[in-house]
Order: structure tokens, then C-alpha cells, then sequence
């Protein structure tokens, strides 16, 4: 397999750039016809992969790829998740390249998407093509590639209900994560869960002149700058009412375990130029990243943000507020918690509303499963060293769904960096990241079809 890898190296790496020029932003319905024909895109390129029935299934908003190659019903089965859709690239001026117009230097890729999820996801679709066609399939597969995920995967769960028996299967398998570095692979075995609203203030029923009303009405920006202030302690302890009621307490040796990975605070700082850290009182980096939920602010605005100067008193000021999820705490009852409490904060001289958007269940993957030796098998044979279990703090909200609608666990793959940065300018991918999962990927299908006998 890995003189196909190889030899088609230069064509699997340009076909990567050329979905990475389509930009495919979910959140923004000016891209909508640009995600449309990266869904296309995805369909032609897993048909001339080897998979068969390849459609788009549409649904509510954009169309999930579907596409199948079963070579005996009596194999196991791998469905493979991913994500074509992409985050958006603003602010645009903080990019060195064109974030649409992919560039590889250093060795990296550099584009939106390259490697949220893009690259990874495209990893799998060549792993399969090299499978097919040096007749190394060792397991059935099935490809559920969808357009909403930077947006909640709104439509998703439907198109799961709807075709259970289609999707049956072993396991899930998802590149969507990182590992810890090129010389130390690690499998990510636990996820954080989500709640996300926007919050919007009203003050007075217009803007005012901040000379003739200042000092008299309330302004809602102010208002809402100390509403969002008070939701942290000194601490750094989260004040929402009951928000920590149900978080899952890690033990000592839990704790000590995860302090195995290699971490260097110093090298941390350096990367992203902060003078020290910053987080919630009695745990480490490592640990508030991962295994603690967090409450933080990812979008403010209101009033005039223009050129030069307009003094006024805005009538509206708006955040968008993040909440991170770990084991146990459920995101619907956090939104309602947050929404009562910020709700019952804000002074009568203002108007709040609190918007739910998305969210999502943290889960832990079990590491004791055929799927996650399988994989751990892979990474040591093309690594040359044994993968680290390790928690996540992102959200990949469908993992807890696909286990509640289809049973089955998830085993996540990821070949990303924490320095790829993703959804912020300049994400890129490693050639090498890229190329390993190609070349890792297939030994998964081995591995897992041995153990599964």
C-alpha cells in the first residue's frame, strides 16, 4: 500500500488544494452554492475512490455524502463521519495568504479547512482509494460526510433516524481531532459537550447622543460588560447557579495518569506569546483544557465600531457565549441554567434576551474496545511508538448522538496539531500529518478486521 501512497502522493495532495479552494463556509449563506459544490466535490471524488450508491441525501439544509463499498456482508463494518463544510475565515486581513487560496510552505498547507476538516476528513477518502485499489479492503465501509457541522449539524440527526439501516455497522470512525505531536500520536478518548447563545441587551428604543443622555440612561454596553464580568469569580469558578452540580470529579490517579503526556507550560506560552496562563483555580493547563467546563465569550459588539468617531449610546449590545461541556452535565438543562441566571442579573433600566443556538453532549470513549487497540495497533506501526490516550477539549456533538441512535462507539482518529489553528487565520495541515493518515488509516481496517474474528 504505501508504494500507492507514494506514487499518488502529488495527486492526493492537489486534490486537497482544489477542494480547499471552494469555500465552503456553513454559517454564511452567501457560500451556500459554494457548499453545495464542495458536497459535489466530495460525491464525484468517492465514486472514483471505489464507492458505490454514492448520493447526495438531502435534507433541510445542505446535503449529506453518502457512499458505501461492501465486500462481504460477513466483514465488519467502519462508517467513517467527517465534515466538508469549514469555519468562517474572517477577519480576512489577519491571514498572510488568502485563506481560500490554499499555499503549502514549510511543509504545511495553508487554508480554511485544511485541517478542520478538509484534510482530515479527504485522508480517508484516499485511505479508501488505496485500499480498493491494491485490494486491501479487509472491512465493509460506509462514508457519512456532512455540510452542518461548523453550524451544529442541525440536520443531521434526522438523516441518522432516517436511515438506520442503512447505517448499521461496528464502529465510527472520525478524524476531527488532534494528537499531541508528530513524534508522540495520541488517540483522543473523551470529548467535551456544548451550549452556545447569543445574548442581546436593549437599553434605550434608539441610540442617544452620549453627550446630551450620558450619565442619565443606562447603556447596554456597559450593562452588558459587567453582566459578562460577574459570570467568572477570582477564582475563575463559573457563577452560574448549579452550573457545576453535576461534573464528573476525576480521581487523583485519573489526574495523575493524564500528567504522563508530555507538556511543557514554557513551550505553551511561547507558542501563543502569552506573558502567563489563565484558568480556574486547583487544576493545571492540561486539565482545564480537557476534563473542567468553561464559560467564555466569543463574540461582543454593539454601538459604533467604524472609522473616527460617533458618540452615542447604543440602543443594543450583543454577545456570543460559549460553554463547554464535561461527563455528566447535560446542555440543555446549562442553557437553561445560564439563560435564568443571566436573565436575572441584568438591571430594569435594560431588556435581555437569551438566544440558544446549538449544542452538544460531552462522552468518553471506552479505551478497552477492539476499535480503540485496533487504532492504537495503527499509530504504532506507523509511528513507531504507542499512542497516549488523552482527553479533548473540543466538542464534536454527534459522537454522543451516533452512540445514542445507532449504538455504536466512536474511535477518533485525529492527525491535527494544537499549533494547526484551527478557526482562528492561517490554519494549516502538515504534508507529513496528512500523508500519515493516508498511510494509517488502512492498517485501522487491518487491525480491526483481525480482532473483530
Amino acid at each position: 500500500m504505501n508504494k500507492y501512497i507514494n506514487d499518488n502522493k502529488d495527486r492526493f495532495i492537489n486534490e486537497l488544494l482544489d477542494m480547499l479552494r471552494i469555500p465552503s463556509v456553513s454559517a454564511d449563506l452567501k457560500f451556500k452554492e459554494d457548499v453545495l459544490r464542495t458536497a459535489e466535490f466530495v460525491k464525484q471524488r468517492l465514486a472514483e475512490a471505489g464507492a458505490d450508491h454514492v448520493e447526495l441525501y438531502e435534507t433541510a439544509g445542505n446535503p449529506v455524502v453518502y457512499g458505501e463499498k461492501i465486500v462481504d456482508p460477513s466483514l465488519p463494518t467502519v462508517v467513517v463521519y467527517g465534515h466538508y463544510d469549514v469555519q468562517p475565515a474572517d477577519p480576512y486581513e489577519l491571514w498572510n495568504s488568502p485563506p481560500f487560496e490554499p499555499v503549502i510552505k514549510d511543509g504545511k498547507i495553508y487554508a480554511r479547512g485544511a485541517c478542520d476538516d478538509k484534510g482530515q476528513m479527504y485522508m480517508h477518502v484516499k485511505a479508501f482509494e488505496t485500499m480498493v485499489q491494491t485490494g486491501n479492503l479487509a472491512c465493509n465501509v460506509k462514508f457519512m460526510i456532512e455540510g452542518e457541522e461548523e453550524v451544529g449539524s442541525t440536520n443531521l440527526a434526522t438523516f441518522v433516524k432516517e436511515n438506520k439501516d442503512r447505517l448499521t455497522g461496528d464502529v465510527i470512525l472520525i478524524s476531527d481531532t488532534g494528537m499531541l505531536g508528530n513524534d508522540t500520536p495520541s488517540i483522543t478518548t473523551g470529548l467535551r459537550g456544548l451550549s452556545y447563545v447569543e445574548v442581546e441587551v436593549t437599553g434605550p428604543n434608539r441610540d442617544l447622543h452620549s453627550g446630551l443622555y450620558g450619565g442619565a440612561v443606562a447603556n447596554p454596553i456597559n450593562i452588558l460588560c459587567q453582566m459578562i464580568a460577574s459570570l467568572h469569580d477570582e477564582n475563575n469558578h463559573i457563577t452560574v447557579p448549579g452550573f457545576y452540580d453535576n461534573v464528573q470529579e476525576l480521581s487523583q490517579e485519573e489526574r495523575a495518569e493524564m500528567a504522563r503526556a508530555p507538556f511543557s507550560l514554557d513551550k505553551y506560552k511561547q507558542a501563543l506569546e502569552l506573558g502567563d496562563v489563565h484558568g480556574e483555580a486547583g487544576y493545571v493547563t492540561m486539565e482545564r483544557n480537557s476534563i473542567r467546563p468553561t464559560l467564555d465569550v466569543n463574540g461582543i459588539w454593539g454601538g459604533y465600531t467604524g472609522e473616527g468617531a460617533k458618540t452615542v449610546i447604543a440602543s443594543k449590545a450583543y454577545a456570543k457565549i460559549s460553554m463547554r461541556l464535561v461527563p455528566n452535565q447535560s446542555s440543555e438543562e446549562i442553557t437553561g441554567k445560564f439563560k435564568r441566571h443571566f436573565e436575572s442579573i441584568a438591571p430594569k433600566s435594560v431588556k435581555v434576551v437569551v438566544k440558544p443556538h446549538h449544542g452538544g453532549e460531552p462522552v468518553v470513549t471506552p479505551t478497552d474496545s477492539v476499535a480503540y487497540q485496533a487504532a492504537s495497533k495503527a499509530y504504532e506501526e506507523t509511528f513507531g511508538v504507542k499512542p497516549i490516550p488523552v482527553r479533548s477539549g473540543g466538542s464534536i456533538p454527534i459522537v454522543a448522538m451516533f452512540k445514542s441512535e445507532l449504538g455504536l462507539d466512536s474511535v477518533l482518529m485525529g492527525f491535527g496539531l494544537d499549533t494547526d489553528a484551527i478557526h482562528s487565520p492561517n490554519e494549516h495541515f502538515g504534508v507529513f500529518n496528512f500523508m500519515k493518515g493516508i498511510e494509517t488509516i488502512p492498517l485501522f481496517y487491518k487491525h480491526f478486521a483481525e480482532l473483530k474474528k
